[in-house]
């Protein structure tokens, strides 16, 4: 029986567009495409990479909202 591929998905899928990563697990669209394509040790580097990118997002400033 083959494994589950680990994946850091919590099931928030919204690209934010300042960043180009999901808001939910912080991954690139070519991150979550290429996912179930990609070597263990890929998928290791992204999910070692996305606590780096949590943290810029956190402690980004704020930015001005856009008027409608």
């Amino acid at each position: 029986m083959a494994r589950p591929i680990k994946t850091p998905c919590v099931q928030v899928c919204v690209m934010d567009p300042a960043t180009g990563w999901c808001e939910g697990c912080y991954r690139t669209l070519a991150e979550i495409g290429g996912w179930s394509r990609f070597s263990e040790a890929e998928r290791d580097r992204v999910i070692a990479s996305l606590g780096a990118r949590r943290r810029a997002v956190r402690n980004a400033p704020p930015r001005p909202e856009t008027a409608e």
